[in-house]
Parts: structure tokens; sequence; C-alpha cells
């Protein structure tokens, strides 16, 4: 599915990151790409995170899956919602919900959540720290906005949701299947079901906090020092107070501390590794048995489609001379200029035809045998 009525360039200046948008119905033909029932089913499965909402009086009550076969059978009549975490990871169809979006780079895509609420259901007004398209699949739902929040804004208590404690809207529309609603980081939102049957599809993104890049950066960095680098003060002179900690030592040992962390070639290199670690490992596409630079050869000389895993995360970062860096899973793959139009389409199309010509490069096989391999791609007629 693609938008037929949405102007890019307006919206990354007007409005992301900077102010909610309705967008009325900018599909060229809307189809809901899931089943209610297809959603209840992964919400039972194991390895697939889900959570059932349910709301007796004003508290809500929450319910962490996989979840009985028969738990949807023995729900009342008070309102309820279900939450699904990446299911374009198991439904192709609803994974194709994000190409319209890839105006916004790979490495800042998080998943598609899907949420199913009967009349009056809802999560409570709360904020992410993330932005989001709520995309209307099924059925009607109320959504209201208010303003900017902060880890200071005052929250009921609740072990498990983040409920805004005084929320007051400023803006309110009802969604209609195709509709949606843009919501920027930390905008106070609230949706609510009008009638039974209302499916949205959260497209998220993700934005790493500065304490989480601290924290892992210098993991990192110092997982790769030795034992032996250490401070040291060979022109150290008597001084007068022994229990002062000096200015010049303060330097010194800041200057250890930036030195180790200040090499920005090497920062990319971890950034492109670190932010393409899969979120959920369980879509296992590695094949039984090696596929085998042989087979591999064949196939494309065949020109046999290549198909992304779901779950997989593929960016790149361009080096001299023509040469890239390829960021998969987690591992980082030094390409060179040879093999940099295969990256970058890799990188850009989650299913491709790869020029038979390919077959012959000894380092293009190799690339995409490790990457079958280790079950980021596929080939179509393969097993997954």
């Amino acid at each position: 599915m693609q938008l037929a009525r949405f102007d890019v360039d307006l919206f990354l200046r007007d409005y992301w990151q900077k102010r909610p948008l309705l967008i009325r119905n900018p599909w060229a033909a809307w189809r809901n790409p899931l089943e209610p029932d297809e959603l209840a089913g992964l919400a039972c499965e194991e390895g697939i995170e889900s959570r059932l909402i349910t709301r007796e009086a004003d508290r809500l009550s929450v319910e962490s899956g996989p979840l009985p076969e028969d738990r949807f059978a023995r729900l009342g009549s008070d309102p309820w919602t279900l939450l699904v975490q990446a299911v374009d990871h198991h439904a192709p169809d609803v994974a194709a919900l994000i190409d319209p979006f890839r105006f916004v780079p790979n490495w800042r895509i998080d998943d598609v959540m899907v949420s199913y609420a009967t009349d009056g259901g809802g999560v409570g007004p709360h904020y992410d720290q993330y932005d989001v398209f709520l995309i209307q699949g099924l059925g009607k739902r109320r959504w209201r906005v208010g303003p900017q929040c902060h880890s200071a804004t005052p929250l009921l208590p609740h072990d498990d949701l983040r409920l805004i404690a005084d929320f007051e809207a400023s803006e309110e529309w009802v969604l209609e299947p195709g509709d949606i609603l843009y919501v920027p980081p930390c905008y106070a939102h609230d949706g609510v079901a009008v009638g039974d049957d209302c499916m949205t599809y959260s497209v998220g993104f993700r934005a790493p906090s500065r304490a989480e890049l601290v924290q892992h950066w210098a993991e990192h960095q110092a997982d790769g020092l030795l034992d032996e680098d250490r401070y040291a003060d060979p022109d150290l002179t008597p001084q007068d107070n022994p229990g002062e900690i000096s200015g010049i030592a303060i330097d010194r040992l800041h200057g250890l501390v930036m030195e180790a962390l200040s090499d920005r070639t090497a920062f990319a290199r971890w950034f492109g590794a670190f932010t393409s670690q899969p979120k959920y490992a369980d879509a296992d596409w590695r094949p039984e048995e090696p596929v085998g630079s042989g087979q591999v050869r064949a196939l494309l000389a065949e020109g046999v489609p290549l198909s992304r895993n779901p779950a997989s995360r593929f960016s790149f970062l361009r080096q001299e001379d023509g040469a890239v860096l390829l960021f998969v899973d987690g591992r980082c793959f030094d390409c060179t200029a040879e093999e940099a139009e295969l990256v970058e389409r890799l990188c850009a199309e989650t299913a491709l035809v790869v020029d038979p010509e390919l077959a012959a490069s000894a380092p293009a096989a190799t690339l995409i045998e490790t990457l079958v391999d280790q079950g980021s791609l596929a080939f179509e007629d393969g097993e997954e």
C-alpha cells in the first residue's frame, strides 16, 4: 500500500517532531491488512509480546501474553484492548505498512504494534518517547491529544501503565479506516474505541537516549582497553595538602576518559552494529544446513528473488573510495566499492532480484551466503 496524497517534504518541515497531524485517508486504496482473529492467534503464541488490558469500573488491569486460547471467550461486556508488538515480523501485509514511511531512515524504525479494542476500550492517557503514526484499520477510534509531557509530568499509580494524572486535551478527532494520526515524542494522547471491532496499527520509531548511548558506547570501549592502560604521573611533585585532588590530576583523568570515547570512526562502526541488533530474535530464518557458495551462485545466476527477514535490521555507512560498512543484526561487514550497489539495494528494498552477473563476484556471493546462513536473508524458494 502506498500513500497517494501525502507531501513528505511539507510533513518533515512543519510536523516531524514538532506537532501532531491528522491525515485523512491518504491511501490510494485502503485495505485492512489483518483480521482480528489473526491478531488474537498471535497473542496466544510463545515468543510474541502481547498484553490484554481490561477495565473494571475505573481501574485498568494488564495481562501479559501468551494468552490462553479460551481467554477471549471468557471476557465480559466491559471494554478491553489487545496489544500485540512487532506484528510486522509475522504478517507480510502488516510489514508493508512501514514502506510508505521509509522517508525516515531504517535505523529509526522500530516495529508495528497492532491493537484491537471493543467499544470504550483503550490504554488510557499516556505519552511515548518516540514518534508514531497511528493508522486506523477497522472501526473508529476517538483520539484526544494534549500538551507535551516530560519526566516530571504527574502519573497515576499503576504497576504496568504510565497513565497521565491530569490529562487535558487540546485537540480531538474520530479516526475512520485509512485515517492516520501522527504523534511526536512526549505528546499526551488518549485513544478510545468508538464501537466494536476497532483495530489500530502503530508504526513506531525509536531514538536512543543520551544515557543509553553513553552507557553502551563506554562499555564497548572499556571492553577493549588493556588493564595496564592506567593513570600515570611520573612528574609528581609534593603538594601542600595530601588530601587535595589537584587540577592537574583531574585534567589527566578526564583526558584518559575522553580520549577513549572520542574516536568518531570507532563510534560510527560501533553504533551501526549496536542499532542494527534485532529487537526480537524469534523470527529465525537460519537454514538447517549452511547454504553453500555453489548453491548461492546458482540461485543468483537464475535470478531467484531474495527477501529480508522482517525482524532483521539493515543499514549502511559510506566510507572513502566508495567502500561501505554494512550493518545487519548486530554485525558489521566491510564491503568494497564493488559491493556498494548491492549493499544499498539490500538496505533499501525488502525483496529484490539481484543482478545475475553478481554470481561471478566472489565478495558479493560470499556476503549473500553469510546473510542467508545467519538468517537475515532468504531466497524465496528456499526454506526459512
